[in-house]
C-alpha cells in the first residue's frame, strides 16, 4: 500500500539529500549571505562558512525559507501526487519565520499541514526521521494519526550542542566581547539546549572538548533517561577524531545500541562554529 503522506522540513533540519531520498522527505532551502551573495543552505559546503568567517572576521547571516521557496516545493509535490497530503514538520517557529512563511505559502491548499517541532538541526530531523519510519510501517496513516503521532515525537526529542569556543557567537552578536574573552581564556564551553524551541544555555563545562564529551553524553542522558536504542551525534567542520571516538567509547559504555552522526550545514555552522559537538536523543517514555 502506497502511503498517504508527503513530509516536507527545512534544510536547517541537516537531513542530508542522501537520507531525504532513502525517505522521501522533501527538503526546502533556507539561506546563507556572506557579503552581498545569497545562497541556498546546501548549496556549497559548511566549509566555506568557516573559511568566510576566517577572512572576514564575520559571521554569514542566515535567513528563513521564503514563501516562495515553500511554493515551489508544494507544487512539486502536489503535481507529482494530487491526491497525497502534505505534513510539514517545521523548524522551530521561535528561532525563524520559516513556519509563518510556510503558512502564507499553503493559504487555498487544502492539503497541507503544518507542525512546529519546536525544534532545530538534528533535533529536528530526529524527528522528521522517525515519522518517514512511521509512514513506512503504517502507510495507511491518515494526517490527522500521523499529526499526534510527531506531536509524542517533538515532546520526547532532547537535543544540547556545546561550541569549541565562543567567536561565533561573538562576532554574531549572540555574547559580548568580554563573556567571550573570558569564555575562552578560560576553555569555558556553555551547554545550549533546545527549550521550549528556544535555544538556552544552560550548565558550563570547562575544558579541552576532547576531555568533557564523555562527562556531556553521561550528564545529558541521564538528565532525561535517554533511550538506549540510539543516539544522534552533531559535529560541524574541524571537530577533532580523538573527540569523535571519545563520543564513540562513551556511547558505548552507557549502553547506547546505535550511533549516527550528523554533520551540521550551512545554516547551523554559522550559529555553533568549527569543531561543534552536540547530542541528540529520545526521552525514555
Amino acid at each position: 500500500m502506497e502511503q498517504k503522506i508527503v513530509l516536507v522540513a527545512e534544510t536547517g533540519s541537516d537531513i542530508t539529500p542522501e537520507l531525504a531520498e532513502e525517505y522521501g522527505i522533501f527538503l526546502v532551502p533556507m539561506h546563507v549571505s556572506m557579503g552581498d551573495q545569497t545562497l541556498d543552505d546546501g548549496a556549497f559546503p559548511p566549509e566555506d562558512v568557516c573559511a568566510y568567517y576566517n577572512a572576514t572576521g564575520k559571521v554569514p547571516q542566515t535567513s528563513a525559507s521564503m514563501p516562495d521557496d515553500f511554493t515551489k516545493v508544494l507544487d512539486d509535490i502536489h503535481r507529482q501526487w494530487p491526491d497525497k497530503h502534505i505534513l510539514h514538520l517545521a523548524y522551530s517557529a521561535s528561532t525563524t519565520c520559516s513556519y509563518q512563511n510556510a503558512i502564507l505559502a499553503s493559504e487555498g491548499r487544502d492539503y497541507v499541514t503544518h507542525i512546529d517541532t519546536k525544534h532545530v538541526s538534528v533535533g529536528q530531523a530526529a524527528v522528521v526521521l522517525e515519522a518517514a519510519k512511521l509512514l513506512r510501517e503504517h502507510p495507511e496513516m491518515g494526517v490527522e494519526e500521523a499529526a499526534a503521532a510527531v506531536q509524542k515525537l517533538c515532546d520526547r526529542v532532547q537535543m544540547c550542542f556545546v561550541p569549541r569556543n565562543l567567536d561565533y557567537l561573538r562576532a554574531g552578536g549572540r555574547v559580548s566581547n568580554v563573556v567571550a574573552l573570558t569564555g575562552n581564556l578560560l576553555n569555558l564551553h556553555p551547554c545550549i539546549e533546545i527549550v521550549g524551541g528556544k535555544l538556552l544555555a544552560k550548565k558550563k563545562y570547562r575544558g579541552a572538548l576532547v576531555k568533557l564529551i564523555p562527562k556531556l553524553i553521561g550528564d545529558f542522558s541521564e538528565k532525561h533517561r535517554l533511550e538506549k536504542k540510539m543516539l544522534y551525534f552533531i559535529w560541524s567542520p574541524g571537530l577533532e577524531d580523538a573527540c569523535k571516538q571519545a563520543a564513540e567509547e562513551c556511547a558505548a559504555a552507557h549502553g547506547f545500541q546505535q550511533v549516527i552522526w550528523m554533520k551540521t550545514g550551512c545554516v547551523i555552522t554559522c550559529h555553533g562554529g568549527p569543531g561543534c559537538f552536540g547530542v541528540v536523543g529520545f526521552a525514555g517514555r
